[in-house]
């Protein structure tokens, strides 16, 4: 067989497993991790095509007259390296962490959420992670701070469920009462899901908004809550 051929193989191979990584995750064909190493994969099997094409462009002796079939082969390859590297460097950044929140002293808590997380099986407990979490997320997140409106608490708590639906998530409960919004986003491409508490308290000012947002599976989140609470945040302040 070629090298070429073999190249070509591989890069398809690669752009194959990461189209099914996230939509085999996301309906639930397989397991999550099995999503994760099938995306994973993608990355290896691309690195390895890339490479031995690289080397074949640079030597004229492999590269024979089969130039072009080893840049298809080094094209697809870097264009499948591009999504699994970004989500590697962004990884390597960030603490493995995956419960984060505007107020690491007193946490917004799930409660309406609970029942779903549980049916629909969530490995993480509700539960808040504690201080070694809360020590990582200021170190990583220092930015990260509750938001606070010049405008009575029943209003900021409309402006704050109405940007929830806003931005997609699910909202699953609206307590006026308590000053509690629930609700759960699901991410882009493997359809992982975190779930959302946001508390809007009266102050002598107007209202104090806190936000939790904690993922159901993983030990990372690979950054995506604390991105999720500033975008959140961002939007109610207008």
């Amino acid at each position: 067989m070629k090298l070429s051929r073999v190249c070509i193989g591989l890069a398809t191979l690669a752009v194959g497993l990461l189209i099914l990584s996230g939509p085999l995750t996301r309906f639930g064909l397989v397991h999550f991790r099995t999503g994760l190493l099938l995306f994973a994969g993608a990355l290896l099997v691309a690195i390895a095509s890339f490479t031995v094409s690289a080397v074949a462009l640079m030597v004229p002796r492999l590269r024979g007259d089969r130039g072009r079939s080893f840049a298809v082969a080094l094209g697809l390859s870097l264009v499948v390296m591009a999504g699994p590297a970004v989500f590697v460097q962004k990884a390597r950044g960030v603490p493995a962490i995956h419960d984060i929140t505007t107020d690491t002293e007193n946490p917004p808590q799930f409660v309406d959420v609970i029942a779903q997380r549980a049916a629909q099986g969530a490995m993480n407990p509700p539960e808040y992670s504690g201080a070694e979490v809360a020590r990582q997320q200021k170190q990583a997140y220092p930015d990260i701070a509750p938001l606070d409106l010049g405008i009575p608490a029943p209003e900021a708590f409309v402006r704050a469920a109405a940007v929830a639906r806003s931005m997609g998530f699910e909202v699953v409960a609206e307590n006026v009462q308590e000053g509690r919004i629930e609700a759960t986003a699901t991410t882009a491409w493997f359809g992982f899901k975190d779930d959302i508490v946001i508390r809007v308290a009266p102050t002598s000012s107007g209202a104090r908004i806190d936000v939790r947002s904690k993922s159901r599976v993983g030990r990372s989140d690979v950054g995506a809550n604390a991105a999720r609470i500033r975008a959140y945040l961002a939007a109610v302040r207008g």
